[in-house]
């Protein structure tokens, strides 16, 4: 008995007609659908990275306050110590000028002791009056 060997029956073609047939049936990636797509693919953030994200943002702007807070802070302490500075310096000049009061008191007291002891506290009337 002779055999007889089949081939392949389809022809180039079917096998043309049959690409085209399941081609047309899934859509393939054009200039225009692949927007669309795009559009329709958008990636959706889970729960857990939209919390996350929250996070993060709050924990930068509190940051942004902590260090708005630490340059204020610093910028008080350096108004303090002018504060002080200026403070001391009036406390200083305000010590020299009661001990220069005191001092000219002291000198005032002195000079009128020394003008009665020598008759210098005399009016031109008590002179003339001594000289005649």
């Amino acid at each position: 008995m002779k055999r007889l060997a089949v081939g392949s029956v389809t022809t180039p073609e079917y096998i043309e007609w049959w690409g085209r047939r399941i081609n047309d049936n899934i859509p393939g990636p054009s200039q225009e659908d692949s927007q669309s797509i795009r559009k329709h693919l958008r990636v959706v953030p889970s729960e857990l990275e939209i919390i996350k994200q929250d996070f993060e943002r709050k924990n930068s702007e509190l940051k942004k306050k902590i260090e708005q807070m630490e340059e204020e802070k610093m910028n008080l302490r350096l108004d303090m110590d002018v504060r002080k500075l200026e403070t001391k310096k009036l406390r200083k000049g305000k010590n020299k000028a009661k001990g220069d009061l005191d001092s000219l008191k002291a000198d005032y007291k002195k000079l009128r002791f020394s003008v009665r002891t020598a008759g210098l506290g005399k009016t031109s009337m008590q002179w003339c009056q001594e000289i005649q």
